[in-house]
């Protein structure tokens, strides 16, 4: 068997992985003549989010060399201000990733010429292209299968691993410039480009209090119970656990009314609690805290979910929950304290917990009623029994990406096709996915999303890593991100700045144990802390990357 490493003669940095059309096809024939593969991914590349390196990661496991080649930059249009990056530091950028063996700048408008000349073995496109009419792929994919070369549509697994990207560009880099550390080089270029100055953060957050906010969804209660060190029981080979003490938390839509009620916003919460003690000290707690609430009756017991926790590390999950049942008439009851309390507000918040409060005819009738009385509304779900599409003409909607997938049942297609389609169907102009440790993706539709252009140019993200790297308790941090998010744009905000603070208190958040309430100077600590290390840029057009 021919040794397909040797014989390629692979890079050993970033900048020599950078090819000219000689070098790369004097590289292809010498593939060729060795039987190893080559793999061919095309694309503009400005932004490379979770996304796009999913999708190298995915397409050099289908061979043995993975070139990824850019459009240069002077066949990029897509607005003012693009390519944010040139052509030389998006393919240096390229050039960083372990998965990419090979980058070359592509003089042309596409990939058509030169995927004739290289002849991949392999060519591949998101799964998006698999229905796709444009006649500039249609002339590319001819050009591959012309030569024997095949189209692979690429898989949207959600499955990946930011961690993984990080060592590999640490273990491919030979220096120490912007590239030793993608998510500090990527903070840098949002910097550079949106005022997300400690300044702006701080007048912002003042602008926050005294908004009116209102909340529908369901009350949870999370009990964290500390336990001694596990031990294995003597009847049989099972977990044994000893509780110490409990701890209980106000979660679901409580916390996000007491994320706002902390900012300085008046917060009201519309619920659905039974009439009883528990109850009646919820209301209490609640009130002391500045969130009025107001109760929607039913039968059932505040859901409770219960963590055993073994030092900071859980190690078991109960949770005490029943379906909650309302009737007709408290689900007419729920839609009407729509009209009461959201006139004139500034922002009304729907948390679907998938617990039974809403149901999605209950949701499209909230959304109706509460849409045309509140300057903004947003929503969020969680769990299996959530009704994202219920959610119409929200202004700010923020699920994580398997809820996302979960709700239009496509786990195939890429990121950026999922979100267009959750926003076509529920019309909506803002979509924030969420994805844990690395980050989350702003999408916003385009100007054009009428037009007949492919579905590509529909949309714009703008990836913003995540703010803390290691968070003790990521409970409630999305939360915290949807209750601060939502407030910023109520305040007037743009999306990517509200969707930057929200980032803020989400790492606040995820720094504390158990749902705390955040507070503006957390968040404002916080923004400075991060602005101080290492974010010096210039705002000239061009990112200015320090050491």
């Amino acid at each position: 068997m021919p040794d397909r490493t040797n014989t390629t003669h692979q890079p050993q940095t970033p900048r020599a992985k950078v090819l000219s059309r000689e070098a790369l096809l004097a590289r292809r024939s010498e593939a060729r003549a060795h039987g190893a593969s080559v793999v061919h991914c095309h694309g503009c590349f400005d932004i490379v989010h979770p996304g796009h390196v999913r999708h190298l990661q995915d397409a050099k496991r289908q061979g043995d060399i993975l070139l990824v080649t850019i459009t240069g930059d002077s066949h990029i249009a897509k607005g003012a201000g693009r390519p944010l990056f040139d052509q030389s530091l998006r393919a240096e950028s390229l050039a960083a990733l372990a998965c990419v063996d090979w980058v070359h700048i592509c003089p042309d408008a596409t990939a058509e010429q030169l995927l004739s000349e290289v002849q991949p073995d392999v060519y591949i496109k998101g799964r998006e292209y698999e229905r796709n009419n444009d006649p500039r792929f249609a002339a590319e994919r001819d050009a591959v299968e012309r030569h024997g070369g095949r189209v692979v549509f690429s898989s949207g697994d959600i499955v990946f691993s930011s961690s993984a990207l990080i060592e590999s560009i640490h273990a491919s880099q030979s220096g120490h410039d912007a590239h030793d550390n993608p998510a500090r080089a990527r903070l840098r270029q949002l910097h550079a480009f949106h005022d997300l100055s400690p300044a702006a953060i701080d007048a912002l957050v003042a602008q926050m209090s005294g908004k009116r906010a209102v909340v529908f969804g369901e009350t949870i209660i999370d009990t964290y119970v500390a336990c001694t060190w596990p031990d294995v029981a003597g009847e049989s080979p099972m977990l044994s656990l000893r509780p110490l003490e409990e701890t209980s938390f106000d979660g679901g839509a409580a916390i996000i009314a007491r994320h706002l009620a902390a900012m300085g916003a008046h917060a009201t919460l519309v619920t659905a609690i039974p009439d009883n003690d528990a109850s009646n000290d919820l209301m209490h707690r609640l009130g002391d805290a500045g969130v009025e609430v107001v109760r929607i009756p039913c039968a059932t017991p505040i859901p409770e979910k219960q963590r055993y926790l073994v030092g900071r590390e859980k190690v078991v999950k109960i949770d005490r929950v029943q379906p909650i049942a309302i009737d007709a008439r408290a689900r007419a009851e729920l839609v009407s304290a729509g009209i009461r309390v959201a006139e004139g507000a500034d922002a009304a918040i729907i948390a679907d917990f998938g617990l039974g409060m809403f149901s999605p005819r209950t949701i499209e009738d909230l959304c109706a009623t509460v849409r045309p009385r509140v300057r903004l509304l947003a929503g969020d779900v969680s769990g299996r029994r959530s009704s994202l599409l219920s959610m119409r003409k929200s202004d700010w909607v923020t699920p994580t990406e398997s809820e996302l997938r979960r709700a239009v049942n496509d786990f195939d297609s890429s990121l950026p096709a999922v979100a267009w389609q959750v926003m076509e169907r529920t019309d909506s102009r803002s979509l924030v996915v969420t994805l844990g440790e690395d980050g989350l993706i702003l999408f916003r539709r385009t100007d054009s999303a009428a037009s007949t252009d492919p579905w590509p140019s529909r949309v714009t993200s703008e990836h913003i890593p995540a703010l803390s790297s290691n968070p003790l308790d990521p409970l409630g941090s999305g939360d915290a991100f949807l209750a601060v998010s939502t407030l910023a744009l109520a305040a007037g905000a743009e999306p990517i700045m509200a969707a930057y603070i929200g980032s803020l208190a989400s790492a606040v958040e995820g720094s504390m144990l158990g749902n705390i309430p955040v507070e503006p100077r957390r968040i404002t600590s916080i923004a400075h802390r991060l602005h101080d290390d290492h974010l010096v840029v210039q705002r000239t057009g061009r990112v200015r990357l320090v050491s």
